[in-house]
């Protein structure tokens, strides 16, 4: 056990070491060739603005605009759509500058509520790759940033030549430098990426781009990204193709585990040009909406969700992934991180209000320090009005732009035992103070340790976490309105060194069509008796997977979870590194974490499907649809090496039940029935998908 463990920690360390190691990539900035590559381009890019030959154009365009919302400390599922607009537009331009858009189309639907509204210029593409001032949202979220292939803001920039490759267009594959481009000065507002010259020509086939930091007059954005990619039209003109746009918000006082996304995809199509059109048809508004009878006339196929591209829902479209990564490689990380200073800080709701049979009623708060270079600290603490006791953690990090970083910590919390989540944290202080149902199973923790998020790799995310801690159990303090409290855990007074080592992987399309996501943990260490220093240290090692597949299949989904875990210990193992399974998720039919043992496992089979049921109209938040979801279920429940506490011996313990998921499926009702030695059991709460901000 001990050269196992000892392996463990040394290809931690190691692995540790290679991610702090940033590799550093040679650039040739301003050379001949990329000063002459740049020239160039942009003396073609004003002849073609010049170009007598192409007078006007007139084309179609598709496209979506989606609004996502990501949850959860370090944001480890992909977003959620929100909201999502399908849209059909009239593209129009006239030389020398005349551009008009008539969106002859549109229609949305509603997946959690939001009144959210979008600039006017988000509801259309981008013509002649912008001009020589770049402005977005309406000039309230980027505005004055200069164009690096124009006459004026060709000075503000450093270029290189990356590479030469070949871009492959719908009807050729053109031959293409990628030139990167950075600001002189970062603390400008300028942009930063890459654009992609024609090497014979000297036209611009690609640009994929970011911002610094100075550019964003919106405090809240975290980060803008855009690509833009033309096609060569009647084998002369190179005009719009497809155009990618993410914008990312998070707030600016409250340092919160959750953000707002808009994503827009166009596709432009169905060019003709030199037709000659009117003048009159410029008039008025950039973009404008056409008229009501127009826009219901406009013909749809399908469902809005069921036809939008699968990317979408990502955590990240890997061309916009390039883009941020590659800004991230071409300039200082502080000119393209978040701006400096206090914001209040909390990882969810219930980090400011709480209420469990230790505590009772806790009240918390959290404050973050952005000092700059990537240095964050930040302090959270909460007292327990019932068992008198303040807990906290303070920390400070080392953080990159690409979720790689170092933090040094300290601790005194309350930690559950529990691998799997059974309830809401909101909804489980409710059923405590009122019924005495409490859904966790705490003991004390104090220490100190040394944590790293190693980045994606393979993949996956890993982080490694090193700690000296001291354990200790929990009594009953607080009294429920309604009922009594079960007995805590026996957890055993300890000293722990532990190194841990954590991985997961975002939700993707895998094989047989399935959304995919999974994460673990290996965990190893020393104890040693609280109050017993003579006594020899004991070892451990654990190791917890849990995964979540779902699919459509016909008008229905299938959902796949399954969890299991395992400890390697002495006999007398401490309690608190046992596997407890049971309660609404684990095991429904079967109370709360009445299943403790050294190893176990859950499995569940749900299908989701739509029903009738009545609307709710939520006033400026939209209309919940006038459906619901059912979900009947199956979940079979295995427990091995039961202690001596444990309320059920070691076995399979299956169970069947149905769910309803209604109002946007953001409350969930459950009914389960355990089949061995269960009972029925009845859950209410909000979707899981909320779970890690409440």
């Amino acid at each position: 056990m001990s050269r196992v463990l000892a392996a463990i920690r040394a290809a931690c360390w190691v692995a540790l070491c290679c991610a702090l190691a940033q590799p550093v990539r040679a650039q040739a900035w301003n050379d001949a060739r990329a000063r002459e590559l740049v020239e160039r381009a942009t003396d073609r890019r004003a002849q073609q603005l010049a170009d007598t030959a192409l007078r006007d154009y007139h084309a179609t365009a598709h496209g979506y605009l989606t609004f996502l919302a990501q949850v959860g400390e370090n944001f480890p599922d992909p977003p959620k759509v929100v909201r999502s607009d399908e849209l059909a537009l009239e593209v129009y331009w006239r030389a020398p500058n005349l551009s008009k858009q008539r969106i002859i189309g549109r229609r949305d639907t509603l997946a959690l509520p939001t009144n959210i509204a979008y600039h006017q210029d988000h509801l259309g593409i981008v013509q002649n790759n912008f001009p020589s001032i770049i402005r977005l949202g309406d000039g309230d979220e980027v505005h004055d940033v200069p164009h690096p292939l124009s006459a004026d803001g060709i000075g503000d920039y450093d270029f290189a030549i990356a590479d030469s490759l070949s871009i492959r267009l719908p009807d050729r594959a053109v031959q293409v430098y990628e030139l990167r481009v950075r600001p002189k000065d970062p603390e400008q507002p300028r942009l930063v990426g890459a654009l992609y010259i024609d090497r014979a020509t000297g036209d611009v086939v690609r640009m994929a781009f970011t911002f610094t930091r100075p550019a964003y007059l919106d405090k809240e954005l975290e980060d803008i990204s855009i690509v833009l990619e033309n096609a060569l039209v009647q084998g002369r003109f190179w005009l719009p193709l497809h155009q990618e746009v993410e914008i990312r918000r998070t707030g600016k006082w409250f340092d919160f585990p959750a953000r707002g996304i808009i994503r827009g995809r166009w596709e432009i199509s169905d060019y003709e040009t030199n037709h000659g059109i009117s003048p009159s048809i410029f008039s008025g508004p950039e973009i404008a909406t056409a008229s009501p009878r127009e826009l219901a006339l406009h013909t749809w196929h399908g469902r809005i969700l069921d036809s939008l591209p699968v990317d979408v829902r990502a955590a990240s479209d890997d061309d916009v992934r390039k883009v941020q990564e590659e800004a991230r490689a071409l300039v200082q990380q502080q000119s393209l991180s978040r701006a400096e200073g206090a914001s209040l800080s909390a990882r969810k709701a219930s980090d400011f209000v709480r209420v469990n049979r230790v505590e009772g009623l806790a009240l918390g708060a959290g404050a973050s320090l952005r000092a700059g270079a990537g240095i964050v600290t930040t302090l959270r603490a909460r007292y327990g009005f019932s068992d008198r006791e303040p807990k906290g953690r303070l920390g400070v990090a080392l953080r990159h732009g690409d979720g790689t970083g170092i933090e040094l910590f300290a601790a005194r919390d309350y930690r559950d035992v529990g691998d799997v989540s059974e309830r809401s944290t909101a909804v489980n202080s409710i059923a405590a103070q009122e019924f005495g149902s409490d859904a966790t199973d705490l003991y004390d923790i104090r220490g100190a340790g040394i944590a790293t998020e190693l980045g994606t790799h393979a993949g996956l995310r890993w982080r490694v976490e090193g700690a000296y801690e001291r354990q200790d159990s929990l009594s009953i303090h607080a009294r429920p309105a309604w009922g009594s409290f079960e007995p805590t855990i026996p957890a055993r007074p300890l000293h722990e060194e532990r190194l841990t080592l954590g991985f997961s992987r975002p939700q993707s399309v895998t094989l047989a069509g399935f959304e995919t996501r999974f994460s673990g943990q290996l965990r190893g260490g020393f104890t040693q008796p609280l109050h017993d220093e003579a006594n020899e240290n004991s070892q451990f090692a654990r190791a917890m997977l849990t995964a979540h597949g779902e699919r459509a299949l016909g008008e229905g989904r299938l959902v796949l979870e399954t969890t299991a875990a395992g400890l390697v210990a002495p006999s007398d193992a401490p309690a608190q590194e046992l596997v407890y399974l049971g309660g609404p998720v684990s095991g429904p039919g079967y109370d709360y974490h009445h299943f403790a043992g050294r190893e176990g496992g859950t499995a569940r089979i749900e299908w989701r499907t739509r029903v009738p049921f009545f609307g709710l109209s939520l006033g400026p938040y939209g209309h919940a649809p006038a459906s619901a979801t059912l979900a009947p279920f199956a979940t079979v429940l295995y427990t091995a090496g039961a202690p001596a506490f444990s309320q059920l011996p070691a076995g399979w313990y299956p169970s069947v039940g149905i769910g309803a998921l209604m109002l946007f499926d953001i409350v969930r009702v459950d009914v389960a029935r355990g089949l061995r030695r269960g009972s029925w059991t009845f859950s209410l709460d909000v979707t899981r998908d909320l779970w890690p901000i409440l």
